[in-house]
């Protein structure tokens, strides 16, 4: 007996130590493992702002509400209880309790995704132990659909979807943390036991170029004036001169990011921006920019002379016609772009040879996106065949028709002949901060030369006369100021290789003429009810005029040059 008593010690003794010692520390882990919850502490999601600092989407707190079915159901007050837990949170008692009631046995039912703090704090009023509360991020944008066409969204994990929210999501993304607590027998954790393993770490910021005040300006005159004409969309765009920073970029149909689903229902196309995504044949617009192109190279100037007929039939088979009949015209370059001629841009843009034309086209900005990078950025094409386009071809991407474009390139086309023809990377976006407050600027490239100073300023002049003289000069006006402006109406492609009977309707412009300081290009596709650019006229005004505002740009002073439109 004494000899067995022994042999059975020595056998606990080994097992003793082998538990306690050899395996005590992989023992210990597993035990803390199993008697343990982990919990991700999400890293909150850095704030999108607009030029000055103020706030267009940010990161808030919300609370994941989770309950205890079997606790709940011990306590005999199931649907009582389900009715206060409802009228705390606002939802119907009803889905409470059918969640609560699912699974009697379970230790899991989910009764709300994200409620509010003073939500929170009235459900912890309501003392129940068997509720459990977790925190969650949600993502918000104070303004609405201001900018939303920029700022982009996103997903129900905060997975970003679109827009700057994706583009810059290195910037704004936060790092998750970790915390552990101890768990009841029934799975549930234990108040008080939360131990943070690693804390969370925000997101940065991203600083838009945007002026917030603008940009909704500029959305609600968009709005009003494509809904009188009854455009299907239509596009803003408003760039500063002297930096190529996108002031104010506006849409319509456009998203508010709070709401995606509402939006993606009605036009998914509206979820981003179509002035970066929407290549179209800009129209008559493109006329400064092959004059600019004709001055630069020296073989015109603004008073050079051209007869320009209704209907032009070249040698090489291009047959071409302007918009409205009228007799051979005795036209200078700036009575062409005055009359928007394309029999007279034609004979005149003939003198710069294909191989050259698609060279400025080139360092003008077009066929490439532009330095901001905005998701599925349309680059533009030249039409098959460039530079050696066939005839009718040739001379329609004089004039605007043949070739497509963006509403950002044009504007910054306009912005490179503003700014005595220098062209600068376009910008969106000015600075990441880092939560610790680094400040990375974003870098966009350098600037280059287009055009000779003396052709910008000849272009320009030529714009103002346009502005002073063309048949939409009084709807255009902003009282004190010199303007220059160049309208645009382009058929539409019908998508098989021929035309539509829809028009996109354009205008783009500058102010102060004497010294430009901002760039503003508007486009109208499909106006139903007005298919002329006296359609944008309203809208490149006001915005116009609320930009020199904001910006505190002094009246002109003087009047501006009076050129020969005519011989």
């Amino acid at each position: 007996m004494l000899l067995t008593v022994l042999l059975l010690a020595g056998v606990f003794l080994v097992r003793l130590t082998d538990v306690q010692v050899v395996q005590a520390d992989a023992l210990r882990g597993a035990s803390k493992d199993r008697r343990s919850i982990s919990t991700t502490l999400p890293g909150p999601r850095g704030d999108i702002v607009d030029a000055d600092g103020t706030v267009l989407a940010t990161t808030v707190t919300r609370y994941r509400v989770t309950a205890v079915p079997w606790i709940a159901a011990k306590s005999g007050h199931v649907a009582r209880d389900a009715a206060r837990i409802g009228k705390a949170i606002g939802v119907d008692a009803g889905t409470v309790q059918a969640a609560l009631t699912a699974d009697p046995r379970s230790s899991y039912a989910l009764l709300a995704k994200q409620i509010s703090f003073s939500a929170l704090q009235r459900l912890k009023a309501l003392d129940l132990g068997w509720l459990y509360y977790e925190a969650v991020s949600k993502r918000t944008y104070p303004a609405g659909a201001v900018a939303g066409n920029l700022l982009g969204f996103v997903g129900s994990e905060q997975d970003p979807l679109a827009g700057v929210e994706r583009g810059y999501d290195r910037c704004l993304a936060g790092t998750d943390g970790r915390s552990v607590a101890e768990s009841a027998l029934d799975g549930t954790p234990i108040p008080g036991t939360d131990t943070v393993l690693k804390a969370a770490k925000p997101g940065g910021t991203v600083r838009l170029t945007v002026e917030r005040d603008l940009q909704y300006y500029a959305q609600q005159v968009l709005a009003q004036r494509a809904r009188q004409t009854g455009a299907a969309w239509g596009s803003v765009v408003v760039e500063e001169v002297r930096t190529g920073r996108l002031l104010a970029v506006a849409d319509w149909p456009t998203v508010d990011p709070n709401h995606v689903a509402r939006t993606a229902d009605a036009d998914a196309a509206a979820l981003g921006s179509r002035s970066f995504t929407a290549p179209y044949e800009p129209g008559s617009t493109m006329k400064a920019i092959t004059a600019s192109m004709l001055l630069d190279s020296g073989v015109a100037t603004p008073a050079t002379h051209v007869v320009a007929p209704y209907r032009l039939q070249t040698a090489d088979g291009a047959d071409i016609n302007d918009s409205e009949h009228h007799g051979d015209e005795r036209l200078t370059l700036t009575g062409v772009l005055i009359q928007s001629s394309n029999t007279g841009i034609s004979q005149l843009g003939s003198r710069i040879s294909g191989a050259k034309r698609l060279a400025y086209l080139k360092a003008f900005g077009f066929g490439s996106p532009t330095a901001v990078g905005f998701g599925a950025e349309a680059s533009g094409s030249f039409g098959a065949g460039a530079p050696d386009w066939d005839a009718q071809t040739r001379y329609a991407t004089m004039f605007g028709q043949g070739l497509t474009t963006s509403a950002v390139q044009m504007a910054s086309a306009y912005q490179t002949v503003a700014n005595g023809g220098v062209r600068l990377p376009v910008r969106l976006v000015e600075s990441c901060t880092a939560a610790d407050g680094t400040v990375h600027a974003v870098r966009t490239g350098t600037a280059t030369r287009v055009i000779s100073k003396a052709a910008a300023t000849g272009t320009v002049r030529m714009l103002e006369n346009v502005a002073t003289k063309g048949w939409l000069a009084s709807d255009v006006a902003i009282p004190g100021y010199r303007i220059g402006i160049k309208t645009g109406t382009a058929q539409e492609a019908d998508g098989s290789g021929g035309y539509s009977k829809n028009y996109l309707v354009s205008m783009a412009g500058v102010a102060p003429a004497e010294a430009p300081k901002y760039v503003v290009y508007v486009a109208l596709s499909q106006p139903t009810k007005m298919n002329t650019s006296q359609a944008t006229a309203p809208i490149w005004r006001k915005v116009m005029a609320r930009a020199l505002q904001a910006g505190d740009v002094v009246p002109s002073g003087a009047v501006s040059p009076d050129l020969p439109g005519t011989w």
